[in-house]
């Protein structure tokens, strides 16, 4: 089959990596993969087997606005009939992310399905804070799902969409995002001579209001000061100017953002995830293949569908720190087994790649 996949960058985020192990294992399953990045820059390593193409050459911040919406949709349309040309006909297109969705919901591109990474409500709330414009832009950017064909990351996104009446899709199911576990396990066992050799605890994910570091800092600050935290995020600078209101500065590691995150979640005493709303968080199940026990809020969504049976223990609710802090304490005494979790069943690599490529019948 042939498969595009559209999304608006390639930068550092949970929704990127996704799509690229994806599109690698598709690619092995011997099936022609293009990813389309909306902006040119890219900050993940690119399997040698996923062709990569952008369509703007620069951030393209803006390229969905109404002043360039047309123009771009024209260029977005002109791509895909050039790639037409030169493979024949395209059996499926995933698109990812808000500037990439607004352009393919408006084009005449068929047989896409619209990927929704996140809470859109919990999206919307957040959006609010910063004013009526980006507001309105987000809820008709939600709007112009209406009528499309959904694929969700977790039964909590899913249920959230059919439940509300912001959008109203042709179809909607759940799948689980992908996870190579042998490529995550081989890179786990990578030496790396940056890996701090105090105990530490880790947070991966960059510096965004959604991930709550003021509350990842205001537990850790109840934690014993023998522990370092490791803050695998995109303004290392950012981080530890926060870290200072909480006097947790000198126990901070911030390396910035790592191409191999794993060896780092691996050698970690637990990893801890703060946030007010995910999708489905890739990062918890990345800790839980490399056997580092975890303590997440209880956001919407995912994290209930990660940590279940025993595990469920280490989820407290979003914004209360003094939780946070006594479920990692409380993780550190267990050390609990956590190579044997449902989820990891349930979103290898190989069974998701088929599940998407049946969208294409």
């Amino acid at each position: 089959m042939n498969v595009v996949i559209v999304i608006d960058s390639l930068v550092g985020g949970g929704a990127e990596k996704v799509m690229l192990t994806l599109a690698e294992k598709m690619a092995k399953l011997h099936h022609n993969i293009t990813i389309l990045s909306l902006a040119s820059n890219a900050e993940y390593d690119i399997p040698d087997i996923v062709k990569v193409d952008s369509l703007f050459p620069d951030r393209a911040s803006k390229v969905d606005r109404f002043w360039q919406r047309k123009n771009s949709i024209l260029r977005l349309e002109a791509w895909f009939e050039k790639k037409q040309s030169e493979i024949g006909n395209i059996d499926l297109v995933l698109s990812n992310l808000d500037r990439s969705n607004n352009l393919l919901a408006r084009s005449n591109i068929k047989n896409v399905h619209f990927v929704i990474h996140n809470s859109v409500n919990a999206e919307l709330a957040r959006q609010k804070k910063l004013g009526p414009f980006s507001y309105l832009y987000l809820k008709k950017s939600k709007q112009n799902l209406n009528g499309k064909s959904l694929i969700c990351v977790s039964k909590g996104v899913e249920k959230e969409i059919t439940q509300g009446v912001l959008i109203n899709p042709s179809a909607i199911a759940t799948i689980y995002n992908p996870f190579d576990f042998e490529k995550i396990r081989q890179q786990a066992n990578e030496q790396n001579n940056n890996i701090p050799n105090e105990p530490y605890l880790i947070h991966v994910g960059r510096l965004a209001k959604q991930k709550r570091h003021d509350i990842l800092f205001a537990a850790f600050a109840k934690l014993d000061k023998k522990y370092k935290l490791v803050l695998l995020c995109n303004k290392p600078a950012k981080a530890l100017k926060l870290a200072q209101q909480y006097g947790i500065e000198k126990q901070l590691v911030v390396p910035g953002f790592q191409q191999n995150p794993y060896n780092w979640i691996k050698h970690a005493k637990a990893l801890v995830l703060s946030s007010d709303f995910e999708g489905l968080p890739t990062v918890l199940i990345e800790a839980l293949a490399v056997g580092t026990p975890v303590v997440s809020t209880n956001c919407t969504f995912g994290p209930s569908e990660i940590l279940t049976g025993e595990l469920n223990k280490y989820l407290v609710p979003a914004g209360q720190s003094e939780a946070l802090a006594n479920a990692v304490k409380q993780v550190l005494v267990d050390k609990p087994n956590v190579e044997n979790a449902d989820i990891l069943k349930q979103v290898q690599a190989e069974q998701v790649a088929l599940q998407y490529l049946a969208l294409a019948n």
